[in-house]
């Protein structure tokens, strides 16, 4: 499948589409969009006039060069093509020829066929079907400049542009070959064939399914202090926890399966993303069951890209309904001309907590980062780091501690390690209460969280499907209270499937 643009250039391509369209077209352009109907009949005429300014040069360079010679010898015995211009399609029944062999043969040639566009879509095809995909459009392009009728050339750049990812420039292409009244009806089922295709690139849907098993040593996210220490009275007085309040470790079994459908345009994209995952464990007070589904809206544009996100989330533990939110964001990825790009970001989200209501709030986030793809493109290397300002809205005056303030820092790295993928994931979240969380607990004194997480997962493909998944994380919470102090760590290893 071709990497799909979601929003392509049109300086490179826009201009060739305009000639290629029918006269009532152009005056339909002309009466709704006469700016950009300027700009390209401006692009048109500069590369026009820069393509005559070469093949004049190269015309003087070669003065002894003699005239095209008939390009039919060079199609095959069977695969003969007329030379009249009202032919310029071609039928399509006949067998290809030995393309790399043809285009070596052809680019022996070339400097005598500069004014010939049947040379150049011929060279074009041969440079496409020989895996020279950039050579293949100038060569493509260079036809339709010379001739914007040549239908031979505008099958061949219709698919040159698609393995290019322009999918939507492809399928335009495509649909005005099909409305030619000279297409022969023998190509009619195969271009109608690959509109569909092409179409179908734009409407993507696929599911996931991982099951892992692995050991966690904090299932039920108890404190890890044996003992915390009450003020009464001003005295301390250390109060041994209880066995339902420690950690509890154990071997777990977790399921995930997740489905992504992304609907593409020529201007933006949506994207739809839901999962659900359970987990289950010798311990059943610590079983959950999680569901998230999310919306992307995006929209790039010269450099830039707007993203609009939504979403919820419900978590279930222990076999009871803990907690529900709903979150939006707004996010803007600036144009940089250096590698990395930076991002600006808006949050909240809505907190609601079942069986204990005082605990509701709404947490909004204000942040910045960088995006930083590394290596060769394709490569998938990248880096990301954000820091972020958060705060913590009570929605009642009964929520212990009151409001809360604080700050977010995450990076992400993911890089190519024996044959598949690996990332890293840290996080580090400092939040504080601003007003005094319980008299029993530290004289009464406001709540200070410092909590920090890595995550280190490698991916690596095991078949056309699946994916052999391997994951380490670790937690550590620290506070100012002895109940909040807390850590876990988990391993988990197992197959990834796609569908």
């Amino acid at each position: 499948m071709p990497r799909i643009l979601a929003r392509e250039p049109v300086v490179r391509h826009q201009t060739l589409i305009a000639l290629i369209k029918s006269p009532s077209e152009e005056l339909f352009d002309s009466v709704l969009n006469p700016r950009l109907r300027l700009f390209t009949a401006f692009t048109a005429s500069i590369k026009s006039v820069f393509f005559a300014v070469w093949f004049a040069a190269l015309s003087s360079a070669v003065s002894a060069q003699t005239s095209c010679p008939d390009l039919s010898n060079y199609y095959g015995a069977s695969n003969a093509r007329s030379n009249s211009p009202s032919d310029s399609i071609p039928n399509g029944s006949v067998q290809p020829p030995n393309w790399q062999q043809l285009e070596r043969q052809l680019a022996e040639i070339k400097l005598k066929c500069l004014d010939s566009s049947e040379f150049f879509a011929l060279h074009g095809s041969a440079q496409l079907n020989s895996g020279f995909v950039d050579q293949s459009l100038e060569s493509l392009e260079r036809a339709l400049l010379l001739d914007p009728n040549n239908g031979a050339a505008q099958i061949d750049y219709g698919q040159a542009l698609l393995q290019k990812g322009f999918v939507f420039m492809a399928l335009e292409i495509n649909q005005r070959l099909l409305v030619r009244e000279d297409l022969p009806e023998n190509l009619k089922p195969a271009l109608r064939s690959r509109q569909q295709r092409w179409k179908a690139l734009t409407r993507q849907k696929n599911f996931q399914l991982d099951a892992l098993g692995g050991y966690d040593n904090n299932l039920n996210g108890a404190p890890s202090p044996d003992q915390v220490t009450l003020t009464l009275s001003g005295e301390a007085i250390p109060l041994t926890l209880d066995t339902d309040f420690r950690p509890v470790g154990g071997s777990y079994l977790n399921l995930r399966l997740g489905g992504r459908y992304r609907a593409l345009a020529p201007e933006h994209q949506h994207n739809w993303a839901t999962e659900v995952s359970a987990r289950t464990s010798e311990d059943s007070t610590s079983n959950l069951v999680q569901f998230s589904s999310r919306y992307a809206f995006i929209k790039p544009q010269d450099g830039h890209s707007w993203q609009i996100n939504g979403g919820v989330n419900h978590l279930n533990f222990g076999g009871k309904a803990l907690f529900s939110g709903a979150a939006g964001s707004v996010r803007y990825q600036a144009d940089s001309r250096y590698v990395c790009k930076p991002y600006y970001d808006l949050a909240v989200q809505m907190q609601y907590y079942h069986e204990q209501n005082f605990l509701n709030g709404v947490e909004s986030r204000a942040g910045a980062g960088l995006n930083c793809p590394l290596g060769r493109a394709g490569e998938g290397q990248r880096i990301t780091a954000e820091v972020a300002i958060l705060n913590n809205q009570a929605l009642g005056s009964a929520r212990l501690g009151g409001d809360r303030q604080g700050w977010q820092f995450k990076a992400d790295w993911q890089v190519p390690a024996a044959g598949g993928m690996l990332r890293a994931q840290l996080s580090h979240v400092q939040l504080d209460d601003r007003e005094g969380f319980n008299e029993l607990l530290d004289n009464g004194a406001a709540r200070e969280l410092d909590r920090s997480y890595v995550l280190l997962q490698y991916r690596r493909p095991l078949g056309a499907a699946s994916s052999l998944l391997i994951n380490l994380y670790h937690q550590i919470q620290a506070s100012n209270i002895e109940f909040f102090r807390t850590s876990n760590t988990s391993a988990e290893i197992g197959l990834s499937w796609s569908f």
